[in-house]
């Protein structure tokens, strides 16, 4: 994974440097035509201020010129008064599509940026998602990005409709004043360095806050999401965790009114100085036209434009700090993109014939920042059309192997075979299209009763009604459904909608989804954990039918789930300690007797209490 380093120094400029020209390419990209509409009338826009000084010193000295002849004196300032009414006009339009235009393309920002961070993360791996190490470079991706990156294609083109303005205006004033230059350029490079210097700091604050960030929003879930108030409440947690949060944002609060306050020094120090040069510049003008080497339209403009220069000059290097600190959060964006997924394409290689045989060939797996292999050496083989149930204590491995199957991993040592082609080599979508999955943690889509479970299948069943009812009807969930308020039309959850299921419910559904897709091989993680008695003894009875044809694995700690299996794999510290079936563990007296008893004694006390 390339890695971006973090400007901290001149060592990090050429970086900075980078992500300008890669942010000005995409850009670009977005919409070339807005950009260039853009900065045309940007470079119009910062001439309209020498103009303006000029109509002003032409008005001025006209009317001193002829004071005394009102018909001649109109005639002269005709002209004057109809550049300035066009300028004018020029002006308020250019102002108002500069406007029209930067609206179009931050929108256009907006999409495109958030699309490319979306489609980015769909092509990672599961793991990235689950390595703790990234999920700050996540949170940083995630924080307004798109708002940043049209935030700097904004402040570079106030920058340069204020160099435009600078030059121009500077051209006009050096005319009448030379030492203009000496005196305030120099401080407009002060304070550029200043201000550059106050936002450097601000991003590396930013930057260093990620991680704290995450546990602020972490401490807000807990106090506000449904799932985890009730807990919240009965412990009385509430005080804990908002005095966490407090202490986080107290500490964010005071690092930045120290910034603010070096801020106010500093700006201060340099707005006195640059006022006093101006002051100092402006006597020595008016001792110029005492001496009657300037015009009073010399002095009227050398005021006006002096003051719109020093303007210009706090606003240019406001707005170049500005789009100088917003590069480096794009950069943040950049070394989110520049991940690269861990799982490489296959060759796109699929079976003859698709079957669902799956083998392990001395297959070894440690986690990415692991200290010990959670598989070590597995080699087993499971024939197609067999149900085959995975057990073992928690920690075993259990959920992992499955995972690897999947491959949302792939292993250290050692090969996974899908149908006799090793799954690196596989086509990806089409391994993925022949595994229907139950996840240990269901996910609650907060969709329509239809559309959680054509989502199992969405490309051929999301406006196929017909099939989805069959399929419920197939799973056993469709007497669920039709008892909703507006049936399979009905929006699940609460966060848009206004009816929730129990725990047991959405399981039901998730099951239901794995059904909807017509695949070779069915992997079920607990599928039965939040089921009541009743719902599990009829998804028993339905089971043989749900997984006829398909190869199945099954992973449960409810014995009465996995005596069901074809064959029984008892995992143990990532390796294979037991294989058979029911009754024959059962006469090996070994570890799966060991967990089988143990079971048997908690379900006895149980059912004595």
């Amino acid at each position: 994974m390339k890695v971006f380093k973090v400007p901290k120094s001149e060592d990090g400029f050429p970086q900075l440097i980078d992500s300008i020209r890669w942010a000005v390419k995409e850009a670009w990209s977005i919409h070339s035509s807005l950009l260039i509409g853009l900065g045309l009338v940007t470079l119009v826009r910062g001439l309209f201020p020498a103009a303006f000084a000029l109509v002003i010193r032409g008005l001025i000295n006209t009317v001193v010129g002829v004071e005394n002849n009102q018909s001649e004196a109109l005639t002269l300032l005709l002209p004057w008064l109809v550049f300035g009414l066009g300028l004018t006009v020029l002006e308020a339009v250019s102002s108002m599509f500069y406007r029209f235009k930067m609206q179009r393309f931050v929108d256009d920002v907006d999409l495109s940026i958030n699309l490319k961070i979306l489609e980015h993360a769909a092509r990672l791996e599961v793991g990235f998602f689950e390595d703790s190490r990234y999920q700050d470079i996540i949170h940083r991706a995630q924080d307004n990005t798109a708002n940043h990156f049209s935030r700097f294609i904004a402040d570079t083109l106030t920058f340069v409709t204020q160099f435009v303005q600078i030059v121009s205006l500077a051209v006009v004033l050096v005319a009448i004043e030379p030492l203009v230059a000496v005196l305030l350029i120099p401080l407009a490079l002060v304070h550029l360095r200043f201000q550059w210097g106050l936002s450097k700091r601000h991003y590396l604050e930013e930057y260093m806050r990620a991680t704290k960030r995450r546990w602020t929003s972490y401490f807000v879930s807990l106090l506000t999401t449904r799932r985890s108030v009730p807990e919240v409440k009965l412990l009385d947690l509430a005080p804990l965790l908002i005095n966490r949060f407090r202490s986080l944002l107290t500490e964010f609060r005071d690092q930045n009114q120290r910034r603010y306050l070096s801020s106010f020094k500093g700006g201060s120090i340099i707005a006195v100085l640059t006022t006093v040069a101006f002051y100092a510049l402006l006597g020595n003008v008016l001792r110029h036209f005492l001496a009657g080497t300037l015009t009073i339209g010399d002095v009227a403009v050398f005021g006006t434009v002096g003051l719109r220069l020093r303007g210009a000059l706090e606003t240019a290097v406001l707005s170049i700090t500005s789009a100088l600190g917003q590069a480096l959060y794009i950069s943040n964006l950049r070394e989110f993109l520049s991940i690269e997924a861990q799982i490489k394409p296959a060759s796109g290689r699929k079976p003859s014939l698709n079957k669902g045989k799956i083998e392990f060939r001395e297959v070894s797996f440690t986690y990415p920042g692991g200290e010990k292999p959670v598989l070590s050496e597995l080699s087993f083989h499971i024939i197609p059309g067999e149900t085959v149930a995975l057990v073992g204590k928690n920690g075993a491995g259990k959920t992992t192997l499955v995972k690897l199957i999947s491959r949302f991993y792939d292993p250290d040592v050692g090969c996974i075979f899908y149908d006799g082609i090793d799954l690196r080599e596989l086509s990806l979508d089409y391994l993925h299209s022949q595994i229907s999955f139950v996840f240990q943690g269901v996910v609650p889509y907060e969709a329509t009763a239809s559309e959680n479970i054509a989502y199992g299948d969405w490309n051929r069943l999301l406006k196929d009604r017909d099939q989805i009812e069959c399929v419920a009807r197939y799973a056993g969930v469709s007497k669920l459904i039709e008892r909703m308020p507006q049936g399979y039309d009905t929006p699940l959850g609460r966060r848009f909608g206004e009816y929730d299921l129990s725990e047991g419910q959405w399981q039901r559904i998730a099951i239901a989804r794995a059904f909807a897709r017509d695949a070779s091989l069915l992997i079920l993680d607990e599928p039965t954990s939040n089921l009541d008695a009743i719902a599990e003894y009829e998804l028993f009875n339905r089971f043989r039918k749900l997984a006829e044809g398909r190869t199945t694995i099954l992973i449960s700690h409810r014995f009465s789930t996995v005596r069901m299996a074809d064959r029984i794999i008892v995992i143990d510290k990532g390796r294979i300690v037991e294989s058979g079936t029911h009754q024959e563990l059962l006469e090996n007296k070994g570890h799966y007797a060991t967990l089988y008893g143990t079971q048997q004694k908690q379900m006895g006390l149980l059912s004595d209490v």
